[in-house]
């Protein structure tokens, strides 16, 4: 079965356990695009499901929230909800 892209990254977004978070260039490793963070990005900005596919999982390698489909405000809600520590807008992970 040959998925494409954009399903790999879904697929691996999937598998992130709640309250814990990958970085965009991880989710690009997992899926054999290492260097493919910013379309990882904008995959994920396009995500039809988000409540299948937790798209809010996935931040910046520097530690920063990154950009939401619905709002930082929102992803950072939903980040502490699951009980990471997010301050000043970059998650302790």
């Amino acid at each position: 079965m040959n998925l494409s892209f954009q399903e790999k990254v879904f697929n691996a977004v999937k598998k992130i356990p709640k309250g814990k978070v990958l970085t965009y260039k991880i989710v690009a490793k997992k899926v054999g695009k290492l260097k493919a963070w910013r379309a990882v990005g904008n995959i994920l900005n396009h995500n039809p499901d988000p409540k299948t596919i937790p798209c809010h999982r996935v931040i910046r390698a520097d530690g920063r929230v990154g950009g939401y489909r619905y709002g930082i405000k929102r992803k950072t809600s939903l980040l502490k909800r699951e009980g990471l520590v997010v301050k000043n807008g970059r998650v302790a992970f």
